[in-house]
């Protein structure tokens, strides 16, 4: 932890969350060690997370007509301000189950009553992926000694996250509006599946948080709204999985 603290310090981890993340062998083995959540891809850990689909019924209560309630987050929030996003969606901590925490980031983040999250909310499989994000930094004073170098510029490097997403379908009563509890969030709103399929174009102009698309996109493949017979259907599908689901 105090290495961790120093690299925070230095400006290279960002986003500090005193947040204690498990790292181990597997998601299922005891943990080795227990490190701050923002430092976790800097160790090359998987990381673990939670996503739920907040959805409502039709009128007709058979799923026909199903709306997807979306979040615009926070304009202050440290990474994605004002980007669209889950109506929950959390990082799996130390010390809880993967329900305990959906019912936790259900309360904490949109006031769905434990009850409601506990009793509504169903696994729905796991999606993963890798990302390459940006670290820019001052050149280490280890990495001066060793070359020689003391040029003081500013250096760009970047750590690989590894994530795996635990995905949830939480389907709420239709007279349930969530709420905004911990300033996360700025408002939410429903959307057809119509606005959903609208929003996974490249240019449009609302962007979604980018690991959100892959849960929602693994939702419309589940619940139909995706024909398999649609060109790169399977490629999709693959890739979805195709990161480190251990």
């Amino acid at each position: 932890m105090s290495v961790m603290t120093w690299l925070r310090s230095d400006g290279i981890i960002s986003g500090w969350r005193d947040e204690l993340y498990p790292v181990g062998r597997t998601f299922y083995d005891e943990p080795t060690l227990l490190v701050e959540r923002a430092a976790a891809p800097f160790l090359g850990a998987l990381e673990y997370g939670v996503h739920v689909n907040g959805l409502v019924r039709g009128s007709n209560g058979d799923g026909d007509g199903v709306k997807m309630w979306m979040a615009r987050r926070s304009a202050d929030k440290s990474k994605h301000p004002g980007m669209l996003d889950h109506i929950v969606a959390g990082g799996q901590p130390a010390g809880l189950s993967l329900m305990e925490n959906v019912v936790k980031e259900c309360l904490e983040e949109a006031g769905v009553p434990e009850h409601i999250a506990r009793g509504c909310a169903r696994p729905a499989g796991a999606i993963s992926y890798e990302t390459f994000t940006p670290v820019k930094k001052k050149k280490m004073v280890l990495t001066k000694a060793a070359t020689g170098d003391n040029d003081d510029d500013d250096m760009v490097d970047g750590v690989i996250n590894r994530v795996v997403l635990f995905n949830y379908d939480l389907m709420l009563p239709s007279d349930f509006v969530p709420t905004p509890v911990d300033s996360e969030v700025d408002e939410f709103f429903l959307w057809s599946v119509d606005e959903i399929k609208k929003s996974m174009a490249l240019d449009y102009h609302d962007p979604i948080k980018p690991n959100c698309y892959l849960v929602i996109i693994d939702y419309l493949l589940r619940a139909g709204h995706l024909s398999p017979e649609s060109r790169g259907y399977l490629d999709v599908l693959r890739e979805l999985r195709s990161g480190s689901c251990c």
